[in-house]
Parts: structure tokens; C-alpha cells; sequence
């Protein structure tokens, strides 16, 4: 299922969520440019790297931000490639405006943040316990703090309509479904792949315990950072 729009009106141009896409475009941009150079080295100077987080210690190349652990913020701008970069700015673009017009900008863009750092921490955490090998591999995306728009999202919009996109083999069709059923839907994928990870399966690359770590982040965070009164 792959969501293309929802049937939920906003009052106000969603200007944190456009410049946070804007942002990630020009970054992927800047990265896709080096990739013939630098990329790699721009990718491990800047992205997460839980091994330099928890010990403080710089891994070459070194670091585009001090402290070290301040990377947690930058990766969550930088994308590993076109699907990735292009899936995540769908959700976003589809589900992140409702959640900004109900916090307001400056309470969505700390929302977003602390998303995006919980799902790091979360993924460091279940990397630490399953594969503590791998905590010298960079991560990246803004996945985990969008996951938490999504969890927003399914508290706050459950009945909302989304017009999505369903494919089976051949078959495409395009069909209006609940939130609770897209996000849902989508939240029990990636737990049964988290949970299969812990058993040694491969998840591909994706930092799946990021993507459930921000989900669940931005379920318990959304009701108490909406305002009594709506931002106008």
C-alpha cells in the first residue's frame, strides 16, 4: 500500500514541514553530487554512527559537528538514495502538515526532533543487543522522526481518509482507506520485520527498530503537546 494524498484540510501552509523538504532535497542534492568523490566520507562524517554517540569518540573521517553525538541531528537530513529519500518525503508531505497545524510550528518542529531522536536511540539500543558488531555503521534518514508524524497521526486522525495505492502482482488499483488501516498497517509491518530481525534476519539495511522507536514516540508524545488552544 502506498499512500498519494489524504482528505484532511489544514488551516495554514505547513512551513515546518516544507522547509524540512526542502531541506532533505538539497542535502540529498549535495550528497548525490559528491557521490563520485566524497559521498562516502560525507556519509560517515555526518550521518549517526552509534559507536561515536555512546563513547564520544570521532571515527574517521572525522566528524562535520562537535560534540560528535550532534550527528544524531544531521542524519536525520541525509538519505542512502532515490526510493529513500522519495518515501520518505511522500509521508511527510501527506501526513505532516495536519500534525503541524495542530501543534504549531515551533511545537512540531521540536516533535519532529525528539521523534527523530528516539527512533536513533531506539535503533542504537536493539543494534547494542542484537548486532553490537555493527554499531560502527553509519545511519541515516528522516524515517524515525516521520515515523513519529505517522503514530501522530494514527492518535489523532484514525477515520481520516487516504487515498492509496494498492498493488498485488499486476494488479493496481487506486482506493480510499482509514488511517488506522495505512499506519497501522504499516507500524505491524515493520514490528513483525524488527521482531524477525532479532531472530538474525536480514532487514536490508533499514534501521527498522528506528522506524517503531519514533512510531511509538510520536503515539505517547502528540496528546500532550497539542495546545489547549490551537494556534492560529
Amino acid at each position: 500500500m502506498i499512500p498519494l494524498s489524504d482528505d484532511n484540510p489544514t488551516r495554514r501552509m505547513p512551513v515546518i514541514s516544507v522547509t524540512l523538504i526542502l531541506a532533505c532535497v538539497a542535502v540529498f542534492a549535495y550528497q548525490f553530487l559528491q557521490s563520485g568523490g566524497s559521498g562516502p566520507s560525507f556519509t560517515a562524517s555526518c550521518g549517526f554512527i552509534p559507536y561515536e554517540f555512546l563513547t564520544g569518540k570521532d571515527l574517521p573521517p572525522s566528524s562535520c559537528l562537535t560534540p560528535v553525538q550532534a550527528t544524531i541531528l544531521t542524519s536525520m537530513f541525509m538519505h542512502g538514495g532515490f526510493l529513500h529519500l522519495g518515501g520518505n518525503m511522500l509521508y511527510l508531505w501527506i501526513f505532516g502538515n495536519n500534525i503541524e497545524d495542530i501543534l504549531g510550528r515551533r511545537r512540531f518542529a521540536i516533535f519532529y526532533i525528539v521523534c527523530g531522536v528516539a527512533a536513533a536511540l531506539t535503533q542504537t539500543a536493539l543494534t547494542l543487543f542484537t548486532a553490537p558488531e555493527e554499531i560502527g555503521i553509519p545511519m541515516v534518514g528522516a524515517s524515525g522522526a516521520i515515523a513519529g508524524v505517522l503514530g501522530a497521526y494514527l492518535v489523532r486522525y484514525p477515520t481520516a481518509r487516504v487515498r492509496t495505492l494498492v498493488t498485488f502482482g499486476f494488479f493496481w488499483r487506486t482506493i480510499q482507506l482509514p488511517a488506522f488501516l495505512v499506519l497501522g498497517g504499516w507500524f505491524v509491518l515493520q514490528f513483525f520485520q524488527g521482531v524477525a530481525s532479532l531472530g538474525g534476519s536480514s532487514t536490508g539495511g533499514v534501521a527498522v527498530w528506528a522506524h517503531i522507536g519514533g512510531f511509538v514516540a510520536g503515539l505517547l508524545l502528540i496528546t500532550p503537546l497539542v495546545p489547549r488552544r490551537q494556534p492560529v
